[in-house]
């Protein structure tokens, strides 16, 4: 096992596993981007690229939030353009990050027009061609951070509509959930919440899959007598074999 540890941590290395921007179809877009002085057009601007690249553009407020999205904040990506101050150029940077603070997408623009609403246009134009179109997975289920309403909503047929399959596992420390995602991915999360510990997907070897962590590690798990098992990363380099014995 410890070789296959090696050969797939060498594959990690030239591919990337950490979700992607594509991965949403919901991104929040503040009212002001707070770094500039003025609004130069960049707010109509970057939602309408985002809204041509099949992205539903919603508020920080959460009030008005489509169910499925109020149901698991982490179905929600955060998008902001930073002001990348420059005495000779416009320069500014776009940010995507998920509903753990993570940054998953950074893209900087730059242009020589020294006006700022022209500039900042053309920089803006720039950073954006490294954001993909919208190609949504599966939504996650409900968590703890539903967001209650007087009119309640059918969220029941909204998470159904993702079916997860859901187990329990514990390594003496942490109890943790197993939700099925789809067939290639499933999450580990504390009991009770959808954050994950850890996110499962398939390799092209049976019950063996790229692992990646809450601190933004990535190793492998697989199964092994009906428990899933983890190689935990050391500081020395090394891999320590973590066991979640299934409940």
């Amino acid at each position: 096992m410890k070789k296959l540890s090696i050969l797939v941590m060498a594959i990690c290395s030239t591919m990337a596993f950490a979700q992607k921007v594509s991965d949403y179809k919901y991104v929040a877009v503040p009212e002001k981007f707070q770094t500039f002085n003025g609004d130069y057009g960049l707010k109509n601007s970057f939602v309408k690229a985002l809204t041509e690249r099949k992205y539903i553009i919603l508020p920080i407020i959460k009030d008005n939030w489509p169910s499925e999205a109020k149901i698991n904040y982490c179905n929600v990506i955060t998008a902001d353009v930073l002001n990348d101050k420059s005495i000779f150029k416009n320069k500014l940077i776009l940010q995507f990050k998920d509903c753990n603070n993570n940054l998953i997408l950074e893209s900087k623009g730059s242009s020589n027009i020294k006006e700022f609403e022209e500039g900042l246009g053309e920089a803006l134009k720039l950073a954006l061609i490294k954001v993909p179109a919208s190609n949504p997975v599966a939504l996650l289920p409900a968590s703890g951070n539903t967001v209650q309403n007087s009119s309640p909503e059918p969220v029941v047929a909204v998470a159904s509509a993702t079916t997860p399959e859901s187990s329990n596992y514990s390594n003496g420390k942490l109890d943790l959930q197993k939700i099925q995602i789809d067939p290639s991915q499933f999450i580990l999360a504390k009991s009770g919440s959808s954050v994950p510990f850890a996110v499962f997907k398939a390799t092209s070897k049976n019950a063996v899959f790229l692992v990646k962590m809450a601190d933004g590690n990535t190793t492998i798990g697989y199964f092994e007598n009906g428990n899933i098992v983890i190689d935990i990363p050391q500081t020395d380099g090394r891999y320590s074999k973590e066991i979640f014995a299934a409940k």
